[in-house]
This record gives structure tokens, C-alpha cells and sequence, in this order.
């Protein structure tokens, strides 16, 4: 009986430790391209908790680390200064080097630079002959924004807005910007990200788009076919910076101008 007992017991542990086995090494399959490229939120995103405030973890692919170190580069190209950072970090300590560089205007100018210098300007001028502004090209902005710029801006979906009277699916929300949260800086969020990327946009596309952030929660709406208020309008360019601004630690910058 004894025997039985023992033999049942080690059939069982041998059992168990099997299916561990094969469970744990399980063959993993390698992602599709599309899925890569759509970066989907909850699989490279997580959020930690410290010192009882929450700070996003992006697990960037190679598609989202190529497109950082291309825009990176591209930003020290425009303003002369090279870093040795890498991934995000190169991208921000190209925008913090531009911040301590130039003014306010001279920031616009050179991040400007930088965005054209990402496609040659055939594929601009090839886009905007394609899709002149309409709903149909308003739309497809919003989606083509959430599919492939994650990377930069962090998590976002498609959300409506009124347009000439109508409603059109022409908005994007943000959930938490990326590039503020790193850079914690109201300063550079206007000078090298809302003012630049809306002149681009219309000079290039011939899209107007207005950027809204809020530097309450960090999220931010982009809606394409609303042309920006003026400077005096705008309540964004009136924030005060941020406690903890990267810039003003960095290299006591005056993030105001």
C-alpha cells in the first residue's frame, strides 16, 4: 500500500512539474508588423506609483524607437547641439538644449525646422494635393494621429467635435501627453510642442489644427479644422510652469520665455 502511495505521489509531482514546464516555456510568437506599429496602449504602457504620484512606463518598440531617434536627431541637427542621450531621454535633452538656447520665438522657429526636415517636402506637398481639408481629410488625421505618433504623445483615441455646426470624429484626445510628463515644462510644452506643430500642420498640409493642453492632468485634444485662438486668447500660453519643471532643475532656464 505504502508503494502505491509513493507511486501515486510521483506521478502526480512528475505531472505537475510537466505541465509547469510547458507552461513556462510556452514558445512566444513574434508580434505582426501592424501590431507593432499600432503600439497598443495596455501592452507597452504601465503606470508606477511613487512618492504617492504615478509616472507613465513606456516599453517603446523598434518602430517607436526609430521614429524618436529620427525626430531626435533631427531636432540637434536644427538647433547645432548633439547629445548622447538615447531614446526619449535623447528627444528631451534635445528640447531642453533648444529651451536654454533660444527664446521663445527662436524655439518655434528651430522645432519648425526640425519637422521638415523629418520627409522631404514632395511627400508634403504630395499629401496636401491628395487631401485638400474636408471631413473625409479631417477624420483621417485623428486616426492616422493615434495609430503612428504614440510614441510621442502617449495613449490616445478618436473623440468628436463640432465643426461648422456638424459633428465630426476630426478630434484627438490624449490622455496624458508624454512629452510633458517628461519634461514637466509649460515652457517647452508651448514653444517646442503646441505653437510649432500647429504652424507645421497649416503651412505643410494646409490643416489648421487646434492643441489644447491641460496642465491639470497632463492630457491634451488635438482638433484638426479649428484654427488656434490668437496669443492673447489663448489661456494655455498664461500657465505657470511646473514645481519640478526638467528644464529650470536642469539649467535654472526661465521657462516663461
Amino acid at each position: 500500500m505504502e508503494a502505491n502511495v509513493f507511486r501515486q505521489n510521483g506521478i502526480s509531482k512528475l505531472t505537475s512539474s510537466t505541465n509547469y514546464n510547458l507552461i513556462k516555456h510556452k514558445p512566444q510568437h513574434p508580434p505582426s508588423v501592424v501590431s507593432v506599429l499600432r503600439n497598443t496602449s495596455n501592452r507597452n504602457i504601465n503606470e508606477e506609483s511613487t512618492n504617492n504620484s504615478t509616472s507613465t512606463v513606456y516599453k517603446d518598440s523598434w518602430f517607436d524607437l526609430v521614429a524618436i531617434n529620427h525626430l531626435s536627431k533631427s531636432v540637434q541637427a536644427a538647433t547645432g547641439i548633439r547629445n548622447d542621450e538615447s531614446g526619449y531621454e535623447s528627444l528631451v535633452e534635445a528640447a531642453i538644449m533648444a529651451k536654454q538656447k533660444f527664446n521663445s520665438t527662436q524655439q518655434q522657429e528651430v522645432i519648425i525646422q526640425a519637422l521638415n526636415r523629418l520627409f522631404p517636402e514632395s511627400v508634403f506637398l504630395l499629401i496636401r494635393k491628395l487631401l485638400p481639408p474636408c471631413k473625409f481629410t479631417r477624420e483621417h488625421f485623428a486616426i492616422f494621429t493615434t495609430l503612428f505618433f504614440s510614441w510621442l504623445l502617449g495613449p490616445s483615441e478618436v473623440r468628436e467635435s463640432e465643426i461648422n455646426g456638424r459633428r465630426e470624429k476630426n478630434a484627438v484626445y490624449v490622455k496624458k501627453c508624454r512629452f510633458l510628463e517628461e519634461t514637466n515644462c509649460a515652457g517647452m510644452c508651448i514653444n517646442l510642442c503646441k505653437i510649432p506643430t500647429q504652424t507645421f500642420i497649416k503651412n505643410t498640409l494646409g490643416m489648421p489644427v487646434n492643441m489644447i493642453p491641460n496642465f491639470d492632468d497632463m492630457s491634451c485634444e488635438m482638433i484638426f479644422g479649428q484654427d488656434p485662438p490668437s496669443s492673447t486668447d489663448d489661456p494655455s500660453l498664461n500657465q505657470p510652469c511646473y514645481k519640478q519643471c526638467k528644464a529650470y532643475k536642469s539649467h535654472e532656464t526661465n521657462c516663461l520665455n
